[in-house]
């Protein structure tokens, strides 16, 4: 079978749901002819649809990789940078050669400023499939290739509580952690009494035993997250997830210095580039690479720089159908320094029957998928969802 790439199709997919991503919309907040809106609480734009892009790359002897990105607005600029500009120097490339094809596009746009963003974004898609036909063609899961399969089962915490009042949510942890779970993690930008009666109630609901995360959605100046962080410590906080703004890596490094918490880090970054300056002046002990926006090589180096610094990795989960996620599942298997993997149930749950494998989240523990590459592929009623 002939291993060089000679074909990629692009899909942009729009997957209806019926309560946005982290819960309903506020009173008086309504969405654009896009179905885009901004939620107040960080001031960042979501879509009411799951989107995201998926790629097909197939080989001059017809096997076939998937891959898939971050895609959740505007979706279509992913795809058209795949299709436009990046797609084309893919063909005709030994797929075995998957880091040297990622530095090669990446090296493409880096003079002109694109080193994140949407670029950086389809190049995962990209990056992503291609691992999955080496892995195909190999015949090997994408662990193997990276050279070690330390977890089958990995510990996931439940991210996102998406009722609508303090209450509810609390009683929603409750109920998670019933079901086999240890963690939870409740986002900043829905709560609507503030942080520490948020966590308070949670506690109470859940007990002492089970751990806390607080998503502060990058809301904060330094002193106000450090203030923070320390009401939310007598509640026994595990970890505090994204307390400053993004670009504001001395304010990330000086909370991190002053309280006891741990500090979590990284979902929006894709590259060492952007994690090094962070890893250098000590501004998380746990980084949360998201393979939706870095792809597997990309993801890879940042996990072993991570653990040269000595830090935990806790990937982050974002919305997609589940190409992504067996992406990261596949990459986890293969960390020593690995905590737990974020589990995003609304999303993961619903999204589950369009992939085939056994990839599945119960009772507290991610089942890597099973096969060749990514261990999963679309099913047929995905493109149902491509966008016109």
């Amino acid at each position: 079978m002939s291993e060089r790439i000679a074909r990629i199709d692009v899909y942009c997919l729009k997957i209806p749901r019926d309560v946005p991503y982290l819960g309903p919309l506020e009173e008086g907040n309504v969405p654009t002819s896009k179905g885009t809106f901004i939620r107040p609480g960080n001031r960042s734009v979501y879509s009411i649809n799951d989107h995201s892009v998926l790629v097909k790359i197939t080989s001059q002897g017809g096997a076939v990789g998937w891959g898939e990105c971050w895609g959740i607005v505007a979706p279509q600029v992913a795809a058209t940078v795949i299709e436009e500009l990046a797609g084309p120097f893919v063909i005709g490339r030994d797929p075995h050669d998957v880091v040297g094809i990622y530095e090669d596009l990446y090296d493409a746009m880096r003079v002109r400023g694109f080193y994140g963003g949407f670029y950086v974004d389809a190049l995962a898609a990209l990056d992503i499939a291609i691992w999955d036909l080496r892995g195909k063609v190999a015949n090997l899961p994408i662990y193997s290739l990276l050279g070690s399969a330390r977890h089958r089962r990995m510990p996931a915490y439940v991210s996102g509580l998406p009722r609508a009042t303090r209450q509810e949510r609390a009683e929603l942890a409750r109920e998670w952690i019933g079901k086999g779970f240890d963690t939870v993690k409740f986002a900043a930008a829905v709560v609507t009494e503030g942080e520490v009666a948020e966590i308070k109630a949670i506690r109470e609901a859940v007990g002492p035993g089970p751990k806390i995360i607080c998503d502060m959605h990058w809301r904060y100046t330094a002193h106000e997250a450090i203030q923070l962080i320390t009401a939310m410590e007598e509640y026994d906080l595990y970890v505090a997830e994204a307390p400053c703004n993004s670009e504001d890596i001395e304010g990330q490094a000086q909370v991190a210095h002053a309280v006891k918490t741990p500090i979590a880090l990284g979902e929006e970054l894709r590259t060492v580039y952007e994690y090094r300056p962070r890893f250098v002046q000590r501004c998380m002990s746990i980084i949360q690479p998201e393979v939706a926006h870095m792809g597997i090589t990309s993801m890879w180096q940042v996990c072993q720089m991570a653990q040269a610094f000595h830090c935990r990795v806790m990937p982050h989960a974002s919305i997609g159908i589940g190409i992504f996620q067996a992406a990261s599942l596949q990459l986890s298997a293969a960390l020593p320094n690995l905590s737990y993997h974020e589990y995003q149930h609304s999303i993961f749950d619903r999204n589950l029957r369009y992939v085939s494998g056994n990839m599945r989240c119960e009772n507290g523990f991610y089942t890597v998928p099973d096969g060749p590459g990514l261990g999963v592929e679309p099913t047929d009623e995905v493109f149902d969802f491509v966008m016109k």
